[in-house]
């Protein structure tokens, strides 16, 4: 006899039936008016860890949480007054369900009614939602974490603008006045303070040029992205000293989005290797395998430990899984204390057109 039939009948009718309700992935469940279980699939043993033989004729509130378990009697002698036939439990919430061994879960059920000359049947059919609650609150926090890597990049270029720009320029300003006052009774000085002023303005140029390329990297678009890459490599040895070897295809190019995706990984990742990995030696790879991109930078810095309390280094690492995320890819994190890290990012392309 199917564990889900109350009854000890025969009838093809019932087997049928009882096959049916077997065969169905999320758990069935029925209580009489008195609310006790009358009906159990084995979804339902699966999900809740109790064999049909264990909780038939058992109340219903074996299945949940205690503090649960009253306002679950009340709803459903309220449902059962509405006339309304069927219904989602929880009022757009997730509710809890509670298996054997003491864990609790959320599940999405529904719930509907059915006369009988014994009185009313309540017929529950409720899913294990776990999985789906645990990546809603990993994408909850993802976003807050992402949004505060967005605002701390706002203040860094703020910060940028106003050390670098603004006070440059309110230093030529100055220095502008001056000439203007001394051109003609101190000519030299004026002409010495010019020159000053020449070098700060092609400082001034050389820091718009930079904090432009944080930006959006013109010689990505001028050049593509293989020569945008080895420039990357390049401008990174140069300001950092620290030795980098690159292997990318030459003809290698993206379309857009993908393109810029690509160049700001590699870009986030140099810049976490200059902050935090103190190596001497980093190794980047740019590749296409079948319908994905490569994306990897190891260095033979100092490491850490990957499920330590979270590093400064940590927060440069959600940038580049946010970036990965927008392009349907992922980011793999490899890291050793005294051993170096290693970033691999994945992410499916398209041709381009």
């Amino acid at each position: 006899m199917s564990p889900m039939v109350p009854s000890s009948s025969g009838d093809a009718l019932a087997a049928r039936l009882s096959g049916l309700l077997d065969s169905a992935m999320d758990a069935i469940l029925s209580i009489d008016e008195s609310q006790a279980i009358v009906l159990y699939n084995r979804a339902a043993e699966k999900i809740f860890g109790w064999t049909a033989a264990e909780v038939l004729g058992k109340p219903i509130e074996l299945l949940l949480p205690e503090r649960f378990r009253e306002g679950h009697a009340a709803m459903v002698r309220r449902f059962g007054q509405t006339g309304v036939t069927s219904r989602r439990m929880g009022d757009g919430t997730v509710i809890k369900g509670l298996r054997k061994n003491g864990d609790e879960f959320p599940m999405d059920a529904s719930i509907s009614q059915l006369s009988l000359p014994e009185g009313k049947l309540y017929t529950v059919i409720l899913r294990d939602v776990t999985e789906r609650v645990r990546a809603r609150e990993e994408l909850a926090a993802f976003a807050a974490e992402a949004s505060g890597v967005r605002e701390q990049e706002k203040t860094r270029i703020a910060r940028e603008l106003h050390d670098e720009l603004a006070q440059s320029l309110t230093a030529l300003k100055m220095d502008t006045i001056w000439v203007r006052d001394h051109l003609g009774s101190e000519p030299s000085a004026a002409a010495a303070k010019l020159s000053e002023m020449l070098a700060m303005l092609d400082a001034a140029v050389a820091a718009t040029r930079r904090i432009a390329a944080d930006l959006r990297p013109l010689l990505l678009d001028d050049l593509g992205l293989a020569p945008a890459i080895e420039w990357l490599v390049q401008n990174f040895q140069q300001r950092t000293g620290v030795a980098c070897e690159l292997d990318i295809d030459e003809d290698l190019e993206l379309a857009e989005p993908y393109a810029t995706g690509v160049f700001r990984i590699v870009q986030e990742s140099l810049v976490n290797v200059g902050k935090h990995a103190r190596a001497s030696r980093v190794q980047v790879r740019v590749a296409r395998e079948g319908a994905e991109m490569v994306l990897s930078v190891q260095d033979n810095g100092i490491g850490f430990r990957t499920g330590a309390p979270r590093k400064p280094q940590s927060i440069g690492l959600v940038g580049l899984r946010e970036r990965a995320h927008l392009l349907q890819g992922r980011v793999q994190v490899a890291s050793t204390p005294g051993e170096g890290t290693r970033v691999e990012a994945r992410i499916p392309v398209q041709e381009p057109a």
